[in-house]
């Protein structure tokens, strides 16, 4: 979780340099611009250690987590026979389907909770975290009629997850626990680059003049690092202002 918000953190500051990146490819009819701007971009990831897909390794490496309890789990539903009378309230049977759909439901709800607080905006400036989001969104109310029919223990850990997740969200938007973690204030926002204008009346786009890759480069370089120095000036900050 804290690998996936740093590496968002550093995508969002290079996202003014990725637009304008974007913007000569998409602006340049030279097909050698083309091949320049991606070699850029694939300097760029590999000087700051990110790509769009790093935010995304925590997905991928929770699925077959989620998976391996899953089917511990259910193998236990079958084998173990106190599970057929270790619980309580309406769920004393936790070998068979809740009936009243309350377990399935409470899991959906949690899981949806923990998508909106736990994927939070500042993510959202990749669009495939936006999809990402989006999907997840539909997932949790799908939630209910997939696992309907899942005996109930599954759910203690389903739900029990969830809870967790939502408890370090929490913590993680609290000043003092991101400051101890080096983690930037959660109002840190970067404007995004500038995109081209459109002349209606003679229907060409205004372009801003394209200095020489070299200093472009540099000088594209020159903010990014200023970015992440103030980033870490500001948690360095905080950090002596409450000691």
């Amino acid at each position: 979780m804290l690998n996936q918000m740093k590496s968002t953190v550093k995508l969002n500051a290079m996202r003014p340099e990725i637009e304008a990146i974007n913007l000569e490819m998409q602006t340049s009819t030279d097909p050698q611009s083309m091949l320049i701007g991606k070699k850029k971009l694939s300097e760029l990831f590999l000087r700051h250690g990110v790509t769009p897909l790093t935010p995304l390794k925590g997905f991928f490496i929770q699925g077959p987590i989620f998976m391996s309890f899953f089917f511990a789990i259910s193998n236990m539903v079958e084998k173990v026979p106190s599970f057929k009378g270790g619980g309580i309230y309406w769920f004393t049977d936790l070998t068979t389907p809740d009936e009243l759909l309350i377990l399935p439901v409470l899991t959906s709800l949690t899981f949806l909770a923990t998508v909106e607080l736990n994927m939070q905006d500042g993510m959202e400036g990749n669009p495939m975290l936006k999809t990402m989001k989006n999907f997840s969104r539909v997932m949790a109310v799908l939630t209910i009629p997939f696992t309907m029919s899942f005996p109930k223990a599954i759910f203690f850990y389903w739900v029990t997850s969830n809870l967790f997740s939502l408890g370090y969200g929490f913590a993680l938007r609290n000043p003092a626990v991101r400051s101890y973690l080096d983690l930037p204030p959660m109002d840190t926002v970067f404007a995004p680059a500038q995109q081209p204008t459109f002349n209606l009346f003679d229907g060409s786009k205004s372009i801003p003049a394209v200095g020489s890759p070299t200093a472009d480069s540099d000088r594209s370089n020159s903010v990014l690092s200023q970015r992440f120095s103030d980033l870490e000036n500001r948690a360095k900050s905080r950090r002596e202002s409450q000691d």
